[in-house]
Formats: C-alpha cells, sequence, structure tokens
C-alpha cells in the first residue's frame, strides 16, 4: 500500500510535466518511446533468461504492452486535445475497469459498474457543459483506451504474478514488461513519428530523462509490486487517488485561474459514480454470495 502511494504523489507531477512541457512540443511517440527505452536499460542487467517459465514471460510482456506500450500511446496524443485537469479527472474511469476486467478474469459480472460509469459520463459532461467539441470527443476516447489497457495490465500482471509464484524477486523478470511495452511503442513512433519534432531543449530532455528513469522505471514497478500485495478494490480506490492529487498539483502551481467551480462540480459527480460502484458493487457480490 505504501509503495502505491509514494508512486501516486510521483505521478501526480509527471501529468503536469508532460501537459506543461512536452505536450504539443515533443513528438508524443518519441517521448513514449524514450520512457521504455531508459526504463528497459534499467531492468536489463537484473533481468533473468533462464528458469522463468514461458507463460510468465508472455503474461509480462502482454501486461507491459498493455499498461505502458497502449495506455501511453493514448495518453500522450490525448493532451493535444484536453487540458491537464481534464486529463486527469477522465481517468477516474481506470477503477471501473479494473473492477470490470477483475470480475472478468473470475468470470463475474455487475451491471453495477456500467451504471456507475453512465453517472461518471454525465460529469464529464458537466465539466465542458459548453458543449462537446470534436478535440474533446476525440481525447476522451483515446483516454478511455488508455484506462483500459491501463486497467487490464495492472490485474493481468497481478493474475500472472498469482499464477506463477517464482522464488524470484520481482526486479529480475519485470524487464519483460517494458519489452513488451517496446514491442508497441518502437512501431508506433517508426510509424507515426514525427522526427522533426524530437526535444529541442535541455530541459525537456531532462524531463524525458526523469519520466523514463523515475516515473516510468521506478514507478512502474513499485505499483505493479504493490497491485500484487492488495485486493482488486483497494486497487482501483488506489487508481483513483492520483486524479486530486494530480489536479493539486496543476492547478497550484501551473493553473490558479482554472475554472475551480466547473471542476468541483463535475468532479463531485464523479466521484459520487465511485461511491455508487465501491457501494452497491460490493452489495451485489454479498447478495451474490462470492
Amino acid at each position: 500500500m505504501v509503495s502505491l502511494v509514494l508512486v501516486t504523489v510521483l505521478w501526480a507531477f509527471s501529468f503536469s510535466l508532460i501537459g506543461e512541457f512536452l505536450a504539443g512540443r515533443v513528438d508524443s511517440d518519441f517521448a513514449v518511446l524514450s520512457r521504455v527505452l531508459l526504463a528497459a536499460l534499467i531492468f536489463l542487467p537484473f533481468t533473468r533468461w533462464r528458469g522463468v517459465p514461458g507463460g510468465m514471460r508472455l503474461g509480462i510482456l502482454v501486461t507491459g504492452m498493455l499498461q505502458f506500450g497502449i495506455t501511453y500511446v493514448c495518453l500522450y496524443r490525448s493532451f493535444s486535445y484536453l487540458t491537464v485537469p481534464e486529463v486527469l479527472l477522465f481517468t477516474i474511469f481506470t477503477p471501473l475497469y479494473v473492477t470490470l476486467v477483475d470480475d472478468g478474469l473470475a468470470r463475474r459480472f455487475s451491471p453495477v459498474a456500467l451504471l456507475a460509469a453512465a453517472i461518471a459520463t454525465l460529469g464529464a459532461g458537466i465539466i465542458r457543459y459548453d458543449g462537446l467539441s470534436e478535440d474533446f470527443v476525440i481525447g476522451f476516447l483515446l483516454l478511455q483506451v488508455a484506462n483500459l489497457a491501463f486497467a487490464a495490465g495492472q490485474v493481468g500482471y497481478k493474475h500472472v504474478m498469482q499464477r506463477y509464484p517464482l522464488d524470484l524477486p520481482g526486479y529480475r523478470t519485470f524487464g519483460y514488461f517494458f519489452f513488451g511495452a517496446l514491442i508497441v511503442a518502437l512501431p508506433s513512433f517508426l510509424i507515426f513519428g514525427n522526427p522533426d519534432k524530437l526535444p529541442a531543449t535541455a530541459l525537456q530532455w531532462g524531463i524525458l530523462g526523469w519520466l523514463g528513469v523515475a516515473a516510468s522505471g521506478l514507478g512502474m514497478y513499485l505499483w505493479n509490486r504493490g497491485a500484487c500485495q492488495v485486493d482488486a478494490g483497494t486497487l482501483a480506490v488506489m487508481n483513483n487517488a492520483l486524479v486530486p492529487a494530480g489536479l493539486l498539483v496543476n492547478l497550484v502551481i501551473w493553473n490558479r485561474d482554472a475554472d475551480l467551480m466547473r471542476l468541483a462540480l463535475g468532479g463531485a459527480v464523479i466521484g459520487f459514480s465511485l461511491w455508487v460502484n465501491a457501494r452497491f458493487h460490493a452489495r451485489a457480490r454479498l447478495m451474490a454470495g462470492i
């Protein structure tokens, strides 16, 4: 649990750094690729190549493709259509996806999660009450792909580690996670990347270095190891803790003149959706005898 809290604080600053210094200035595919490469290089010397079951290696590869590769390719693109506060608020759907994916792997289903998602959508609409522009819709949809991939990756990693209880420290196999992310990030840059928008300043290179080593390398490892130590409900809640933390950082440091009333009202409705999910989804499981 402690590791999840630490990573939440770390990622809260990362969102603002991306939005304020990289989005629209540095090619998003290159930004993702650089983070993946740096993180992979950190774990490469520790990676265990022999004695690791093939199913475990494949499972961790897939979770890396989802949780880092697809998630961050879509996340960085969303900054071109949404503000940092909007990106943070719309990650509120991730806990619902965590619940749905965990239910799917356990072969159970509750419609309450879908009701909560509908309420959260209403909250998102309140935040943009002046109308849904084309940019807003594109950004919102990109984030939902990112949210679902991130949820599937962290829940999947937990299930993989439970299925293969190998007597090795987690960092000896976590390199496969970033190798999987590289399978997505490298082709994305080669196909869609813009070489004319590479980092142009020392500050931009420094931020990418920090994001690759700290936010990605250390952050992803601690988050996934923490996910293995808590239940799915706690994991879902901790996914949500990033929103207020990230908004606090962004509004206080870079965006003091934001429409706090609108953000607060929409955020309250989205928060209510989480209460509905936590309250009645848990009750549904209890009634079902799960």
